[in-house]
């Protein structure tokens, strides 16, 4: 009997948007789990919590039955070690993301040579789209509808309401 195959897909996903969930969609199909990994990454000073990244994931991933949504802290290589895993998923969005993912993937591979890191790229539809272009959008009132859920849509009008943009 074969272990299964586990994925960590890593990210602060703030928020999470089409183009994350077209990738852990994707990564699904290919892996027998996959654990969406939210950073707390506090050093980027994220607009939603951690808490509430986490939830606001889950309601967009809910369909997938394969997949699990857990928040860290540490070192990604050791986040991937503790949850049994061996390939890092990571999304490419254009030629402009292969250099800095290239070197997280190489930083990766000293830190652990077990641990491979996997690219897939999303949709045409989605690869243009980022949490910080669609935080800015929602920040100057504009329509962010086509790139995130509806639930995830209302959370980023509540807390710009909260903060005054």
């Amino acid at each position: 009997m074969r272990s299964p195959r586990v994925a960590v897909y890593p990210g602060t996903f703030d928020p999470i948007t089409h183009g994350h969930t077209d990738l852990v969609t994707r990564a699904a199909r290919v892996f027998d789990r996959v654990i969406v990994a939210i950073a707390e990454s506090p050093h980027k000073e994220p607009f939603l919590s951690l808490e509430r990244r986490i939830e606001l994931a889950e309601s967009q991933l809910n369909k997938l039955d394969n997949i699990e949504i857990v928040g860290f802290s540490n070192l990604l290589v050791d986040f991937v070690r503790q949850q049994g895993a061996t390939v890092i998923v990571r999304g490419l969005r254009a030629v402009s993301d292969f250099e800095y993912e290239f070197q997280l993937a190489s930083m990766n591979r000293n830190l652990c040579e077990d641990v491979e890191t996997m690219f897939l790229t999303p949709d045409e539809q989605f690869g243009f789209i980022s949490s910080t272009l669609v935080r800015e959008v929602a920040r100057l009132g504009g329509d962010v509808s086509q790139f995130v859920g509806a639930e995830i849509e209302a959370a980023m009008k509540e807390k710009f309401a909260r903060k005054g943009n």
